[in-house]
């Protein structure tokens, strides 16, 4: 057998010497030496490597390993072996051990750019952000010329908060591919957030001309930013591509907080979070089964946000997290968003039992920690709103997950065990929607904090309001506002004479657009007032000067429709099939108002015109706001600590059973 062995590899060697890269004659020789235990030549480790480099390219992707393994022992101080492992296992989904592959090649060949850059993007993968940063800016100084760097560095800057370094790397490997379209959609990206709204769009635009592999979260972008301008032409041309998008499926990144405002229906947006869900948790692997032995005595969870700082968020939950009953569970706070230094940031590091800054981890340190914690419960207060990190949970560091309060909907998600909702936000019949299984607090999901204080009411004049007439106000953001509720309104306000629709200024080109079109409907620019932005005191006085909060659809007022009920003003909505459009009926159930919650546009645009004709129907409804301030379930922090006390106990009783999450009511105590 050993004779025939060396015979085939001589036979093999002589194959290969008159037709080298002969695959047939590779196979034999790798078969063969493997057959006796012996290496090849370093000549020929470096051809198993590109042997298996071949398999790869064919989708043969776990052979390849094979080879390239086999080679790295025959030959282990050669980078392109090195290189070549890390492609395959890049291909294989583990994003860990590929970096490290990259890594090792960028050792070994210190001027191939090619091996930090590759490296560089699998650390950003995995959430090591700085040292992404240094392995990409290596790789654009082998090579100024390497367009992936660039583009990739200007990703791994703009994530650490430097929006005009990242700008600066989309225009230079533009100016290297002009054609580059997921340039211009980063770039388009950055200059989002860089608060340039306008300038955005035309680089959303270019990606979409040039074709992108999955248009869909770029088209979601610029949906998105036109809603925030309140563009309103050719918008209707772009929801109705997003919308076929989703629904065909051909698109795996649209965003889910983007989508809802489509209004598409439950069915739809549980689509879109399930591809978004998996897309985002690619190559992510649940941590081992933590084992339990049993209850400490209480239980410890964690509530993990980008959030703790002065955020709509945070201004919800802050009394929460300190009236929870110690002797029932330990509280701990992981945050990973910036720490402002402001005096809600200091509240909740004094409301926690604990509280950790994750903010510099990877999403695998961030959950490593966690787990370490020994942390029962995570709740996810983010979901998919803005900087959140699903990555972190999907790495399943705690035995229970739950998501909670910052997302109105379903994340899609196989790693969230729990939607925490209400019978009106999250009805049973629904959970054929949700990946989670949905749990019901017996009043309403949403806390609300007591201590928020309210300063003097200042006059009209001083917040520009005519001195008489009706005020109608919404000071949800300007992407709420769809032109079909925009006519709706300026049908109010033709029928209520002296009437005026007040507004936050989210932008200055949304309020000269929708000044505009008004005035194309038949209503004077003039009655449109905007409310420049204000600390939180004064911005909740402003809400006694109106008369009626008119909440938006399909996305309706969360944490804007509690300040209003807060500081007294009536607010009217219209209950469609998501969580995000149920949530002021669910407010307002809570606070005793649950007429004000109507069942179609018509029903909202007739309650408005009575109310506006009824001023004494109004006074009643403030009278009544003022006097529940103090005994409303919706202000009753201490009931809704008890029940969520209650929720946490029951899902993990299932879990210690053994049994999978199953949806179920917390029962009231009251």
């Amino acid at each position: 057998m050993t004779a025939d062995l060396r015979a085939r590899i001589g036979a093999c060697r002589a194959a290969l010497a008159a037709a080298p890269g002969d695959s047939a004659a590779l196979a034999g020789l790798f078969g063969a030496l493997d057959a006796l235990g012996e290496p090849g030549t370093p000549e020929e480790a470096v051809a198993r490597s590109a042997y298996g480099e071949a398999l790869r390219r064919r989708g043969r992707a776990a052979e390849a390993e094979a080879h390239h393994r086999a080679a790295l022992s025959w030959l282990p101080d050669f980078g392109g072996n090195h290189f070549n492992l890390g492609l395959t296992l890049q291909v294989l989904g583990r994003t860990a051990e590929a970096a490290d592959a990259y890594g090792e090649a960028a050792r070994l060949m210190p001027r191939f750019a090619p091996a930090p850059c590759n490296q560089g993007v699998l650390l950003r993968a995995l959430g090591h952000h700085e040292a992404a940063e240094t392995a990409l800016r290596r790789a654009v100084s082998l090579d100024p010329t390497l367009v992936p760097g660039w583009l990739n560095l200007g990703t791994a800057v703009q994530e650490r908060g430097q929006p005009e370094a990242a700008a600066h790397c989309y225009r230079n490997a533009l100016t290297l591919r002009p054609d580059l379209a997921e340039a211009h959609a980063n770039l388009g990206l950055v200059v989002k957030e860089a608060g340039h709204l306008a300038d955005s769009l035309p680089s959303f635009e270019r990606a979409l001309a040039l074709g992108l592999p999955d248009a869909g979260g770029v088209l979601a972008q610029l949906v998105q930013q036109m809603r925030h301008l309140c563009r309103w032409n050719g918008l209707a041309e772009r929801s109705a591509q997003l919308a076929a998008l989703v629904s065909g499926g051909g698109t795996r990144q649209v965003h889910p907080w983007i989508f809802l405002g489509e209004g598409a229906g439950p069915a739809a947006e549980l689509a879109c979070a399930r591809r978004y869900a998996d897309w985002r948790a690619q190559g992510i692997a649940a941590m081992p089964v933590r084992r339990d032995a049993g209850s400490r005595g209480r239980l410890r969870v964690a509530y993990l946000s980008a959030d703790f700082h002065e955020h709509a968020t945070a201004a919800l939950i802050a009394e929460l997290i300190e009236r929870h009953d110690r002797e029932r569970v330990e509280v701990v706070g992981c945050s990973y968003g910036p720490d402002d230094g402001g005096p809600m940031r200091r509240r909740l590091t004094a409301a926690f039992d604990r509280f950790v800054d994750l903010a510099a981890c990877s999403h695998a340190d961030a959950a490593a920690r966690i787990r370490a914690d020994g942390v029962d419960i995570l709740v996810d207060l983010k979901g998919y709103t803005q900087h959140a990190r699903p990555e972190i949970a999907a790495h399943r560091p705690a035995p229970v997950q739950a998501q909670w309060l910052g997302y109105p909907g379903t994340m899609g998600a196989g790693f969230i065990d729990y939607v925490i909702g209400d019978p009106l936000v999250t009805p049973f019949d629904h959970q054929p929607f949700y990946a989670e299984r949905i749990v019901q607090l017996p009043a309403c999901y949403q806390p609300n904090d007591r201590r928020r204080p309210i300063g003097p009411t200042p006059s009209r004049a001083a917040c520009g309001l005519p001195e008489r007439g009706v005020v109608f106000c919404c000071f949800n953001a300007a992407y709420k506002i769809t032109p079909a509720l925009f006519d709706l309104w300026c049908r109010l306000l033709r029928a209520v004479p002296d009437s005026v629709l007040w507004l936050l200024d989210s932008h200055p080109e949304a309020s000269a657009n929708l000044r505009r079109e008004a005035v194309r409907r038949g209503v004077a620019a003039d009655r449109l007032v905007f409310a420049p932005r204000r600390p939180p005191a004064e911005h909740l006085a402003r809400y006694r000067l109106a008369d009626l909060f008119l909440d938006t659809t399909p996305v309706g007022a969360h944490t804007t429709a509690s300040d209003a009920l807060w500081a007294g003003l009536p607010v009217l909505t219209v209950a469609g099939k998501g969580f995000a459009s149920r949530v002021g009926m669910s407010l307002l159930r809570a606070v005793g108002l649950p007429e004000l919650a109507v069942r179609s546009p018509a029903d909202y645009e007739a309650a408005a015109v009575r109310l506006a004709g009824d001023p004494d129907g109004i006074a009643r409804l403030k009278a009544h706001l003022m006097a529940e301030r103090e005994r409303a379930p919706l202000f009753d922090t201490d009931r809704l600590a008890r029940a969520l006390e209650r929720a946490y106990s029951t899902m993990w009783d299932i879990h210690m059973a053994g049994k999978p999450p199953r949806p179920f009511a917390v029962r009231d105590e009251d």
